[in-house]
């Protein structure tokens, strides 16, 4: 009863033993104390707040305890599709006194940003996550696969550990002339960023390839800038290693003040995602085209000289649709080639699932594995194969391996794995693959 305006707690009699005798059959039952202790109200009374004021001051870790249960994160968490994840999930471990920045669930998520897209108190798991991963680097915390990636990194300017001077070999099979402005200085229309995955891995090689002959083909003033180019770090800063993005920034932009070029034209969505988002907070300001944008305005011209036959599916980069807002230019491309079908997956545009290279995930498979019941990638594929699309089109470097890794492991090989400028080049040549 309110006491002097104030609620007072009822006085708790606790009996070792209560007989209860039911008023219909007469029958008694014994009721332990333990009974009447299961009912009470289960209130968080062994633990603190430290774990949230911990993240609270970290620099854009403040969100998380923004949470209030409602769940929506979960069910579109590509992470919980195959484990036990989510944002309410990891606000629950840190309510009940879990050390995130200890805690393995620290780098599983792929901040692929659909968990932000349906919070309503916009928990912001794109600023929580690097945020905390960040601390944990400082700390030393870091797996060895990913510490190895952020070495290599520093080292060589590429996530890969490859030979600077090797960045631009990939030209030599293209076919068409490609202009590097160490060597050919001068203005050009074009800044060809190439990137890590389409320099350097076998399959990316062959999408920088195709995508030189298609720019050639439609006339387009483009150049590269070869051995000088360095990734520029997104993902690295995701991965909690701000410090190298920062050092990755300065080297890119003082390398692209030296040359005059009117666009950055790049593959990878992470890249544009940097250029366009993060290089601006620091003075850093270019016009930026992921290659779909500025391939699907020049459709009407593009010299299509077979049809392809094909059923396609096509897979949206998280970095290019949810973090951007592009989902049309892709499409627009597939279904200018002649003969293409286009089928959609279930989990698209929006609520597209993630292939989990993102925030890191690239170089995490061997530690995820601990975590999932299978790789993100492998269940895009199984999703893929049900359409029963003969390809699986993507435009983002990082999903071609990781798709086609997936499809043999799921017993998927049929499937095939293309970016979307393989096609156009194949269907520009007249030609079947390779």
């Amino acid at each position: 009863m309110p006491v002097g305006g104030r609620k007072q707690a009822p006085v708790v009699i606790e009996e070792e033993m209560a007989v209860v005798a039911s008023t219909i059959s007469g029958r008694t039952s014994e009721l332990p104390a333990m009974w009447n202790r299961m009912l009470e109200p289960r209130v968080l009374r062994d633990y603190g707040s430290g774990g949230f004021a911990r993240l609270a001051a970290l620099q854009g870790g403040e969100s998380l305890e923004w949470c209030y249960g409602c769940g929506k994160c979960v069910p579109v968490c590509p992470v919980d599709l195959v484990g036990e994840y989510g944002p309410r999930k990891l606000h629950r471990k840190v309510q009940s006194g879990v050390d995130l920045l200890a805690d393995d669930d620290l780098w599983l998520c792929t901040t692929c940003m659909n968990c932000l897209r349906v919070c309503p108190k916009q928990v912001d798991m794109i600023k929580v996550m690097p945020a905390a991963r960040g601390a944990a680097v400082g700390a030393g915390e870091v797996p060895t696969e990913l510490q190895d990636v952020f070495e290599k990194t520093f080292r060589y300017g590429n996530c890969l550990g490859e030979n600077p001077r090797r960045r631009h070999a990939w030209t030599r099979g293209a076919g068409v002339p490609v202009r590097v402005l160490a060597d050919q200085p001068g203005p050009v229309d074009v800044l060809f960023y190439v990137e890590d995955y389409w320099s350097y891995h076998p399959r990316g090689q062959q999408a920088a390839q195709a995508f030189a002959r298609v720019l050639t083909a439609l006339g387009v003033d483009f150049a590269i800038l070869g051995a000088e180019e360095k990734t520029v770090g997104d993902s690295q800063r995701l991965a909690g290693e701000a410090g190298l993005f920062e050092a990755l920034m300065e080297d890119v932009a003082a390398t692209l003040g030296r040359y005059d070029f009117r666009r950055i034209v790049t593959p990878d969505p992470h890249g544009f995602n940097a250029l366009v988002k993060e290089y601006p907070k620091h003075g850093h300001r270019y016009e930026v085209l992921h290659y779909t944008q500025l391939l699907a305005p020049l459709v009407e011209q593009m010299p299509f000289a077979a049809s392809l036959e094909r059923t396609v599916t096509f897979h949206d980069p998280c970095y290019l649709g949810r973090h951007n807002g592009e989902y049309d230019a892709p499409r627009t491309l597939l279904e200018a080639i002649p003969g293409i079908r286009l089928v959609e997956m279930g989990r698209c545009r929006e609520n597209g699932y993630c292939c989990g290279g993102g925030g890191g995930g690239m170089w995490l498979d061997g530690f995820t594995s601990n975590h999932t019941a299978e790789r993100l990638s492998e269940r895009r594929v199984r999703e893929a194969a049900e359409t029963g699309a003969d390809i699986l089109a993507v435009c983002c470097p990082y999903e071609v391996s990781r798709f086609e890794d997936a499809a043999k492991s799921t017993g998927n090989d049929h499937l095939q794995v293309r970016d979307i400028v393989e096609l156009l080049d194949e269907a520009m040549r007249g030609h079947g693959e390779g």
